[in-house]
This record gives C-alpha cells, structure tokens and sequence, in this order.
C-alpha cells in the first residue's frame, strides 16, 4: 500500500489547491490538496512539512497541524492510503515550486470545492468541517499574483 499525505492550507475562507498537470500519470487533471508520498523512515508530519516546503516554498507550524482524516484509494498493490491534514499556521506565500507536477495553484472558497473536479470526492466534506477562520487575514498566505486571476476563479485575496 502506498502512503501520501496531503495538507489544507486555509485562510480567509479559502483552501490552496494544485492542479494536477494534464501529463501526470496518476490522477491527471484534476484539482487536489498539496503533498506527496511519505518516504521510508518519515513520519506523516515530517513527509507534510517536506512536501510543502518542495511544492509551495513554505514552511509549516508543525504543531498547528492536525490530522483532518483518511481517505482510501484502489485496492491490493494499487491503493493509496492519503492522511489529510489541516495546516492552520505557515511562513512564506504559495508559490508552484513543482510545475512538472502542477500547472496551476489557486485560493478556493470551501464551499465552491464541490464544483471542481476534484482527485477525491471525499476532500470536500473533510474540508468542510474546518471551522470557519477567523481574525485577520494572513497576508503573507497570499501570493503577490494571484493564481485565482489566471485559472477563471472570482479572487480571494483579502488586499
């Protein structure tokens, strides 16, 4: 069985998806969280933490992460178990540091998650049932351009 773990990154009612490239062999197309496998020794919170700093350039509170779920995928040597988990504090904006992985990233409001094709339809309901943030926006969570802009998305950025 194959382990991934994946991370919401919310802020202003917004979650940080990627779009998997069209070229991707697994799951092409389609909009999912951040993350990746968890490598051999590592535990899901180190896999989270190396997955986000690769793909997006940030750096994760470790202890403002708290596992959202689980979701399964396939069955025998094919499935995937994917740990969610909610990443409530982080230092850096967003970037797409993987675009051979990538070709987009975007702020979307929770409740728009539905409309998207999305990897797994269980992300919408895991999502979902964050409470809603509140205080101040993060205004280092929001790219300089932002992604929303490009992709036909109505903007979510607080500035």
């Amino acid at each position: 069985m194959h382990v991934v773990v994946t991370g919401a990154l919310v802020a202003n009612g917004a979650v940080l998806l990627v779009h998997r490239s069209p070229t991707r062999r697994a799951y092409p197309d389609l909009w999912d969280l951040p993350g990746g496998h968890v490598e051999a020794g590592e535990s899901e919170l180190q896999a989270l933490a190396r997955e986000m700093r690769e793909e997006l350039g940030v750096h994760i509170a470790a202890e403002s992460s708290s596992r959202l779920g689980d979701l399964r995928v396939g069955s025998g040597e094919d499935a995937v178990h994917v740990g969610v988990w909610h990443v409530g504090d982080w230092v850096g904006s967003p970037t797409n540091r993987a675009p051979d992985e990538h070709d987009d990233i975007a702020w979307v409001g929770i409740g728009e998650l539905g409309d998207l094709p999305l990897v797994h339809g269980g992300l919408v309901a895991l999502v979902a049932s964050l409470p809603e943030a509140g205080g101040l926006p993060r205004r280092d969570a929001w790219p300089a351009t932002h992604p929303s802009q490009d992709s036909g998305w109505p903007s979510c950025d607080p500035r």
